[in-house]
């Protein structure tokens, strides 16, 4: 199963209200759960070694701890308009270059093309490369170096 397909399957079960999936194809294993009455809610996406160690997983915030996020994302984004955002794909650990000692990807105001490396997300012992999807300059960056990002969070700001 790819990864595209994956956050697909979750903004679906998001989306309609789904309380639980779980699939297995060819040796991966997804489960993903959806919003229920109890405050805290997980989904699990991984894939199942032999060890019965999921790859991945992901925790949502309790609904008052929400509600919060809900308003500092509308300020976020109301100080961000007209800029393209460039979120994180995945649940990990985000690092601005490739290693301590090399130089970051990307600054404020460098110039980027579709497909050039921004940015790095460890998830599990995987350095996940992320690839800019746009042209432009780098308005702003929202993580600091080696803090923990979630699905959807604000990486970087383009000007398009």
């Amino acid at each position: 199963m790819k990864h595209s397909e994956i956050l697909e399957l979750i903004d679906k079960v998001a989306e309609h209200g789904i309380h639980s999936v779980e699939i297995e194809q060819a040796g991966t294993r997804v489960k993903i759960e959806g919003k229920s009455s109890t405050p805290a809610q997980h989904i699990h996406v991984g894939e199942m070694k032999s060890e019965g160690a999921p790859l991945a997983a992901a925790s949502v915030a309790p609904p008052s701890e929400a509600a919060r996020s809900e308003e500092k994302a509308k300020k976020a984004e109301e100080s961000d308009a007209g800029l393209h955002i460039i979120t994180s794909p995945i649940v990990g650990t985000f690092y601005r270059a490739a290693s301590p000692e090399s130089p970051p990807f990307v600054n404020v105001g460098d110039r980027i093309s579709k497909g050039k490396v921004l940015c790095i997300v460890e998830a599990m012992k995987l350095m996940n490369e992320i690839e800019s999807d746009i042209d432009g300059v780098i308005a702003k960056i929202y993580p600091q170096n080696g803090q923990p990002v979630e699905y959807g969070e604000n990486l970087f700001a383009v000007k398009v």
